[in-house]
């Protein structure tokens, strides 16, 4: 029997997180919405439960296999997010603008950390933010004559990152 005094220095507990999971109330639509709109590929289709290659999955019925009541599961509860991030993000944009039937949470924007996002909702009025890649922006800045340290407080990310974004960047300039 273990010690609660000492449960939490027990190391035989090893969880994997293995991936979020959101209610759907269309399966077929959900997965057309994440496969044509997000390019996301299923990796496992059940039926009921589908896991995608971006680490995520989505599933029907939701409140009855966790045993709670249907209405409490919340459209638009605007309490979390997916988040995706793209390389190309004009090219994104231009490819999210031929959906007629994309709802907007907000059009495209620049934050302060000069990535550019949008935010949409899924068919079941979850979040999903689709963000300019952070190191796309950053070699953007160095392929200006930024410094790394200028790169840094401009993109408020640390010197590490963008050091390490400089020396990819110099390695495929070198291949």
């Amino acid at each position: 029997m273990i010690n609660r005094s000492t449960l939490h220095l027990y190391t035989g507990i090893k969880l994997k997180f293995t991936c979020p999971l959101i209610a759907v109330n269309d399966l077929e639509t959900s997965k057309e919405f994440y496969e044509k709109v997000l390019g996301q590929k299923i990796v496992l289709d059940l039926g009921w439960n589908v896991t995608f290659d971006g680490s995520f999955a989505i599933q029907l019925n939701f409140a009855d296999i966790v045993s709670v009541d249907k209405s409490s599961v919340m459209k638009r509860s605007h309490n979390f997010e997916l988040y995706f991030e793209e390389d190309d993000f004009d090219y994104f944009i231009e490819h999210l603008r031929t959906f007629d039937d994309i709802e907007y949470v907000h059009p495209p924007k620049k934050h302060d950390w000069q990535q550019r996002v949008v935010r949409i909702y899924d068919p079941d009025k979850h979040i999903v933010e689709i963000g300019e890649s952070m190191a796309v922006i950053a070699r953007r800045f160095l392929d200006e004559g930024k410094s790394i340290e200028e790169t840094a407080k401009l993109i408020q990310h640390p010197i590490d990152f963008i050091k390490a974004v400089s020396c990819d960047r110099e390695r495929k300039k070198a291949d």
